[in-house]
C-alpha cells in the first residue's frame, strides 16, 4: 500500500467526506471508548470501596495486580488469535467475558478476595484481548486517507472520560454505591463486544495452523522488517518505565512537600489530559512533512514532567510542563498507531501491535516498582534527572533509526522525503 503524500494540515478528499457519517467507524469508536472507559473506571471503583470500607488497600492492591497479569498474559496470545481468525469475533470474546466477569468482582465485595482477584484476573485477560484486535480492526474498517483522524477521534474521546469520569464516578457513587458500578462496568465491556463491525478483510483461517510460538515468532520477524518500529517502541517503553513512572510516584510527594498542598498534583493531572486532549484535535488534522521525527519529538516532551520537579518552582512550570507532555503523548501516539496500521503486513498487524501493548505497558509495573526505591537510595532530585535525560535521549536515539524520519520503510513518494 503506497504511503500517502506529505500534507500541512490539509485533509485528503477522502478525509473530507467525514468519519460521522461512517457508521461502522462509528461503531468502532463506540465500542472502543467503551472498553476504554471500562478499563479505567475499575481501578477508580475499587478505589471508592477502599473509601467505604468494603475492600481494604491491600485487597486494591492484589486485585489490580492479578488484572494486570492478566493483561499480559492475554496480549500475546489474543495477537495471534486475532491475526488467524476474525479480529471482531475476537473483540467479541474477549468484551463477552470481561462483561461476564466485572460482576463477579462486586460479588466479592464485602466478601472473598479471592473471587475478587480471580474475576480482575479475566477482566484483565478481556482488556488484553481486545487491545490488539481493536488496532487490527481499526484498519479494516477506516481507509487509510482518513485512518489518522479515526486514530485521533478514539484518543479524544478516551481523553475526555479521563477528564470527566472521576468527577461523574464519585457523584454517581454517592447516589447508586459501588457494586451497581462494577455491574456498570460489565454493561461496558458488553457494549464492547456488541457494538464493533465485522471488518472488510476480516482474515480466514486455513485448514493446518503453525504451532502458538511460531505464529508469534512471525509477528516478531515482522516487527523486524520495520526498524522504525523497533527503535520507537525502544523509546517508548523508557520513556514509560522511568519518566511515566518517576511522575506518578513521585509527584505526590513533590506536591506535598514542595508546596504544602495535593492541589498542585491536581491540577499537574488535570494539565496532563488537557494537553492531551489539545494534542488529539491537532493530530486529527495535521500531517507533518516528517510525521515520525515530528511524533518522537512529542515522545520527548515528556521529559519536561519530571524536570519539572527537579526542585521548588513556581506550581505554574509544574502545570505547564504537564500541559507540553499531554500534547506530546498524543502527538506520538496518534501518527504511531497509523503507522503500523498503514506498514506492517495486515495478516500480522495484531501480532505486532501486541508487542507494542507487551513491552510498553509490560514494564510499567517494574518502573513504578524501583522508582521509590531509587528515590530513597540516591535521592529524588537525581532519579527526576536521570528520568528526564533518558525521556530526552531514546525518542533522539529512535529519530536515528532507518525510517524514523516518515515511519516508513518506504522510499518518498514525492521529492523531499527519504
Amino acid at each position: 500500500m503506497p504511503s500517502p503524500p506529505p500534507t500541512a494540515l490539509a485533509a485528503p478528499a477522502a478525509e473530507r467526506t467525514g468519519l460521522l457519517r461512517d457508521t461502522a467507524f462509528l461503531r468502532l469508536w463506540a465500542g472502543t471508548v467503551a472498553s476504554g472507559l471500562a478499563t479505567w473506571a475499575l481501578p477508580f471503583v475499587l478505589g471508592l470501596a477502599v473509601l467505604d470500607g468494603s475492600l481494604t488497600a491491600a485487597g486494591l492492591g492484589l486485585v489490580l495486580a492479578v488484572r494486570t497479569a492478566g493483561f499480559l498474559a492475554a496480549v500475546p496470545v489474543a495477537g495471534v488469535l486475532a491475526d488467524r481468525y476474525s479480529r471482531r469475533r475476537v473483540v467479541g470474546w474477549a468484551g463477552a467475558a470481561s462483561a461476564l466477569a466485572s460482576p463477579a468482582i462486586a460479588l466479592g465485595l464485602d466478601g472473598s478476595v479471592a473471587v475478587m482477584a480471580a474475576a480482575a484476573a479475566v477482566v484483565g485477560v478481556g482488556q488484553g484481548a481486545c487491545r490488539p484486535a481493536f488496532q487490527a480492526l481499526t484498519r479494516e474498517v477506516v481507509d487509510e486517507p482518513r485512518r489518522q483522524q479515526a486514530n485521533a477521534a478514539m484518543t479524544l474521546a478516551v481523553r475526555v472520560t479521563t477528564l470527566l469520569g472521576p468527577g461523574l464516578t464519585a457523584l454517581l457513587a454517592t447516589v447508586t454505591g459501588t457494586v451497581p458500578l462494577l455491574v456498570g462496568t460489565g454493561l461496558l465491556w458488553l457494549a464492547a463486544a456488541a457494538l464493533p463491525p465485522r471488518g472488510a478483510a476480516a482474515p480466514t483461517a486455513p485448514p493446518r495452523r503453525d504451532p502458538f510460538h511460531t505464529e508469534f515468532l512471525d509477528g516478531l520477524r515482522e516487527a523486524r522488517r520495520h526498524p522504525w518500529f523497533l527503535a520507537g517502541l525502544g523509546a517508548l517503553t523508557a520513556v514509560i518505565a522511568t519518566g511515566y513512572s518517576a511522575t506518578g510516584v513521585l509527584l505526590p510527594e513533590a506536591s506535598r512537600e514542595h508546596y504544602g498542598t495535593e492541589a498542585v498534583l491536581a491540577a499537574a493531572l488535570t494539565g496532563y489530559t488537557a494537553g492531551a486532549l489539545a494534542g488529539a484535535l491537532l493530530m486529527a488534522r495535521w500531517r507533518p512533512r516528517a510525521q515520525g521525527w515530528a511524533a518522537l519529538a512529542g515522545l520527548a516532551c515528556y521529559g519536561f514532567a519530571p524536570l519539572s520537579l527537579l526542585a521548588p518552582a513556581h506550581p505554574a512550570v509544574v502545570v505547564a510542563a504537564y500541559v507540553v507532555a499531554g500534547v506530546g503523548v498524543e502527538l506520538f501516539n496518534v501518527p504511531w498507531f497509523t503507522a503500523a496500521q498503514r506498514e506492517v503486513d495486515p495478516s500480522r498487524l495484531a501480532r505486532v501491535s501486541s508487542l507494542d501493548f507487551l513491552l510498553s505497558y509490560g514494564l510499567a509495573p517494574v518502573g513504578l516498582a524501583l522508582i521509590a526505591p531509587a528515590a530513597d537510595a540516591l535521592g529524588a532530585p537525581t532519579v527526576l534527572g536521570v528520568c528526564a535525560l533518558v525521556c530526552f535521549l531514546a525518542p533522539a536515539a529512535a529519530a536515528l533509526a532507518p525510517g524514523a524520519r516518515h515511519f516508513s520503510r518506504r522510499p518518498p513518494a514525492q521529492g523531499g522525503r527519504e
